[in-house]
């Protein structure tokens, strides 16, 4: 079988990755690639070498002087993505040996050109509706193409527009392996206002532990606001950190702090957690519930910072060899895989439903 994976152009799949997304397709690629399925990807540039990855960023622009003096431009990065995805489809119109397109990507226009590809394509939901998304799969054929949700809450949420399978995403249980926890805890994930990692240090405070922080700084403004305030003594950024120090850190910790102030469609960061064996202490937002049972961590209302710090205790003793087998289980690479490879075989066998 010959696959090809459309991934985001805005980031390349390398350690560190700068996302759950990223992490996922680098997995995703190689977890195929072992599996004897011929993968071709397409991506934006510095991906990790090894997966041999074709870049599709149009970089720099090259517009006129005359179309720049458009006064209805559009931002230049908004272009230069729409050009990335747009040559990347017009060479896939002309192929002839591929099985199956899988677009991982966020964007709409392999969803809106779906139909002029000579091969069927499969798209996995990462996020909730979107208004460029969205519109995209009401007007597309969908006869020649599915859909993927990473948990039944984003399949639900999609569900007004189209049918979703649910392939819940995986993670390397062989990367992420147990660790003999400690007395700290854990936050790790992108810096942003929505993960809000300043809930997480305002819960540790108030339950009397220390914790460390991880993740790539991506809006400097809110960390200078809401987070550096806040570190001190008790509580320790350690920087962008790559998987094997990030498994390292969390499997030195008594839980792992999970403080999504938005709907996570999945939570990648709770699976990773699991995989070490460490407890999650999260908001209940989005598709958390559906793989982080009560034996393996605790869930509060979003945003209740209290009830959070009241919870660090029992979260901190839950049985981390039950939270190791939930991952191996439930939140494998290897499950991921099978799952996608029966979506490939409906798409590629005439006649199967999906």
């Amino acid at each position: 079988m010959h696959v090809v994976i459309i991934a985001g152009a805005n980031h390349p799949l390398c350690e560190p990755f700068a996302g759950g997304l990223e992490s996922l397709t680098w997995h995703l690629v190689r977890g195929l690639r072992l599996r004897g399925v011929d993968v071709t990807l397409f991506s934006g540039p510095g991906s990790d070498p090894a997966l041999g990855a074709r870049e599709i960023l149009v970089e720099p622009l090259e517009l006129s002087a005359a179309a720049r003096r458009d006064v209805a431009m559009p931002p230049e990065r908004w272009l230069r993505e729409h050009h990335s995805y747009l040559q990347a489809m017009l060479e896939l119109q002309g192929r002839r040996d591929v099985d199956v397109i899988h677009n991982n990507s966020l964007h709409y226009l392999p969803i809106a050109l779906a139909a002029t590809l000579p091969a069927p394509m499969v798209t996995t939901l990462h996020t909730p509706p979107t208004p460029w998304v969205e519109p995209a799969i009401r007007l597309m054929d969908q006869r020649r193409a599915r859909f993927v949700a990473v948990s039944g809450h984003t399949a639900r949420s999609w569900r007004h527009v189209t049918r979703a399978r649910v392939v819940l995403n995986g993670v390397d249980v062989d990367q992420w392996t147990p660790g003999p926890g400690g007395p700290d805890l854990a936050w790790f994930g992108r810096l942003v206002p929505e993960k809000a990692p300043h809930d997480a240090l305002r819960i540790a405070l108030a339950g009397g532990r220390r914790i460390r922080l991880a993740g790539p700084v991506q809006d400097q403004d809110y960390f200078d606001a809401m987070i550096r305030p806040l570190l001190g003594p008790g509580a320790e950024y350690l920087g962008h950190l790559g998987t094997a120090d990030l498994a390292s850190l969390v499997g030195q910790s008594a839980a792992t702090l999970v403080t999504p102030v938005w709907d996570e469609p999945y939570g990648l960061v709770a699976a990773e957690s699991l995989a070490c064996g460490t407890p999650v202490l999260g908001y209940d937002r989005g598709g958390l519930r559906e793989f982080v049972p009560p034996r393996c961590g605790v869930l509060v209302p979003g945003g209740d910072v209290d009830e959070a710090a009241r919870h660090v205790e029992v979260a901190s003793t839950l049985d981390r060899a039950a939270c190791r087998r939930q991952a191996v289980r439930h939140c494998s690479v290897e499950r991921m895989i099978d799952a996608y490879l029966e979506v490939y075989g409906h798409l590629t066998v005439p006649g199967r439903a999906a």
